[in-house]
């Protein structure tokens, strides 16, 4: 398994981390033994956020007397010092730790500076001096914030979204990191979970100086990323038509399923509705089609285009436009 170090951090793991972001929802016990067994098949970097509900606990019941062993890295959604202090204590202790290696500002929509006004960044570098966090990174997804971000100087590391759908400027944005001495942490690897074929998403990141931080939520999953560590995969044209294809079918107006847009005014669950025919195609179309997503999808004709998730949608698109046309083909499809 190739080794990545993070920029200037000096921090260097395997290629082939975890995001705790799905574990949310999975039973404590189960989300222990997890971890666990991630660290102990080799993993070392692991990636939470306090948006991401109980999984800060999960990990620090897991890693408890071996926080030397792993690298913890959390983010704070705070637009204020206080709330930026009140996170950063809740996660050291969720996390049993007295320290975080990586504290990043997380869906960062500017680029916090020093002086600018709002503190934010002084109080992460307060919190820095006072041994709390050992690097100041960011989190952003939008390329022109992380663009930003990465010429700043100011930040040691960048969580952005990246996977084989990656544009020409996400690809140049790893170069930029390189350049800039900036670790490029890669979020959304399976693209939301629209990519299903890890050994071609695997193979992809080994070309990237980058470091992958898969969503992972259920024993089979974690297998299935640990066996990477005995036989990494390679970019074969196998995998490199694979790559094509889906590049081909998902490029242009696609919902990642980032969940920035969220939450709805009129309540529709829009990280899984603007993207529903894709959902159906790739994951189980008789799941989608239970009484359960047909009311969900049933929502889409409450919109009334009041035009909040298009402006908070880092990718810039047309969701109202979306959702309409993935709820067209789901009543073709479903019968509705």
């Amino acid at each position: 398994m190739r080794m990545i170090t993070l920029g200037k951090t000096g921090i260097t793991t395997p290629q082939n981390a975890f995001s705790t972001l799905p574990l949310q929802g999975v039973e404590l016990d189960t989300a222990v033994t997890m971890l666990r067994n991630a660290h102990d098949g080799g993993m070392t970097f692991f990636d939470t956020a306090r948006s991401y509900a109980s999984s800060e606990v999960k990990m620090g019941i897991a890693f408890d007397g071996i926080r030397d062993e792993v690298i913890l890295a959390s983010k704070t959604m705070a637009d204020t010092p206080g709330k930026f202090k009140a996170d950063l204590e809740a996660t050291l202790r969720n996390l049993r730790t007295d320290h975080l290696d990586i504290y990043q500002f997380h869906f960062m929509t500017q680029c916090y500076r020093p002086g600018d006004g709002t503190g934010m960044y002084e109080a992460m570098q307060e919190a820095k001096r006072q041994g709390k966090i050992l690097h100041i990174g960011a989190a952003s997804h939008k390329i022109a914030v992380a663009e930003e971000i990465v010429d700043s100087g100011l930040y040691e590391t960048i969580n952005f979204p990246f996977s084989y759908l990656a544009s020409e400027r996400d690809v140049d944005l790893v170069r930029r990191c390189e350049d800039n001495g900036v670790g490029f942490i890669a979020s959304k690897g399976l693209a939301g979970g629209i990519l299903t074929n890890a050994k071609a998403c695997m193979a992809f990141m080994t070309k990237h100086n980058v470091l992958p931080v898969w969503g992972i939520q259920t024993p089979d999953e974690l297998y299935q990323w640990l066996e990477f560590f005995d036989k990494e995969p390679e970019l074969s044209d196998e995998i490199r038509e694979l790559i094509a294809c889906d590049r081909e079918e998902l490029s242009g107006d696609f919902c990642r399923g980032c969940g920035n847009c969220m939450p709805c005014t009129v309540d529709i669950k829009i990280n899984q509705c603007a993207r529903m025919i894709q959902l159906m195609n790739r994951l189980s179309e008789e799941e989608y089609l239970s009484d359960k997503w047909k009311n969900e999808m049933r929502r889409i004709e409450r919109c009334v285009e009041c035009g909040a998730c298009r402006k908070k949608c880092p990718y810039g698109l047309d969701v109202p436009m979306l959702l309409k046309k993935n709820l067209e083909r789901y009543k073709e499809i479903a019968g509705i």
